[in-house]
């Protein structure tokens, strides 16, 4: 279930207390620090299973995890956050770390912990138990209170994932969240150990988080009727071999998978009043059909009725 909440509305005077208490709701119980009375913010997460992704977005402040918090509300938890527009200073473990647009940073919730926002800044944040990672604890120690690039290496995909991640939290099915959750995690536990040297706690993990980034991929590129196997292939510098393989284990092919998410997108679509006006065809097209014979078919055998009798069905509910 998608929550979000915004500042707009809030009388000024309310608004610092109101952000303290949104904060300590969706993370860990936080103190929060205003430099002025002008504060504006607005939050929006879900919770798959046991993974929270949080997508928040401020002025400047404080947020400060203090030693009396982490004793009265343990989590057990990890948080990674990917700074999308703007920096924050993190300080944890005694170290700092300037962490800037683009970049990643990984604190534990029950250690103190300080971030300091000095201007706008926008954060996809993931929270889950630290027993999800499968790695070393003192290891991921020396992960703590430093920044995390995004400009190459595993870093590379993970930043360009999260964003897709909260660009899609209003259409994440919950019945796919506890299945998501773990292998979101695993490809955070794939560049984490990358970084520290170490090998994967659960030799599947990499062949997991392989799957979770081209599954991403093709997200990002379902209106692209060219796209096909040889081409995921190849910007995941695999064989399309391999590609197939990975599919296989899940039951589908790559066609099959690519097809039925246009095909999602397309009921998503027809199903909008807002988008009642266009055309059938428009919508087809923009999802990878841009033949409307070959579209009608497809949908009819997926969903038993042509788009437009679909829509119209719809509409008569």
């Amino acid at each position: 279930m998608l929550y979000i909440a915004h500042t707009a509305g809030v009388p000024a005077e309310e608004r610092q207390d109101f952000w303290q208490d949104v904060v300590s709701s969706a993370f860990v119980p936080l103190e929060a620090v205003f430099p002025t009375k002008r504060f504006e913010g607005k939050l929006r997460s879900t919770s798959l299973g046991p993974l929270d992704v949080i997508d928040v977005d401020t002025t400047a402040h404080q947020a400060r995890r203090t030693p009396r918090l982490v004793s009265a509300a343990p989590s057990d938890s990890l948080k990674l956050g990917l700074f999308v527009k703007g920096r924050g200073r993190l300080e944890q473990d005694g170290r700092q770390a300037v962490v800037g647009t683009g970049e990643m940073a990984v604190y534990d919730t029950d250690r103190p912990y300080w971030l300091d926002f000095d201007e706008p800044t926008r954060m996809v944040v993931l929270l889950f138990p630290r027993t999800m990672l499968g790695l070393p604890h003192d290891r991921v120690d020396e992960v703590t209170g430093r920044s995390i690039p995004s400009a190459g290496g595993l870093g590379a995909l993970v930043a360009p994932f999260l964003l897709r991640l909260a660009a899609q939290l209003d259409d994440v099915e919950v019945r796919d969240g506890a299945r998501l959750a773990g292998n979101v995690v695993d490809l955070v536990a794939t560049m984490l150990a990358d970084r520290l040297d170490l090998p994967p706690a659960d030799p599947d993990a990499a062949r997991r988080a392989m799957l979770l980034r081209i599954t991403s991929y093709i997200e990002g590129h379902l209106g692209d009727p060219a796209l096909d196997p040889a081409r995921i292939a190849a910007a995941h510098h695999i064989s399309t071999r391999y590609l197939h393989k990975l599919f296989s284990a899940e039951s589908t092919t790559v066609a099959a998978w690519i097809r039925t998410r246009r095909l999602e997108r397309c009921v998503r679509d027809l199903r909008d009043p807002l988008q009642a006006a266009r055309p059938v065809s428009a919508i087809g097209a923009q999802w990878g059909f841009p033949d409307a014979s070959h579209f009608s078919r497809l949908f009819k055998a997926a969903y038993g009725l042509s788009p437009r009798d679909y829509r119209s069905a719809v509409g008569d509910h």
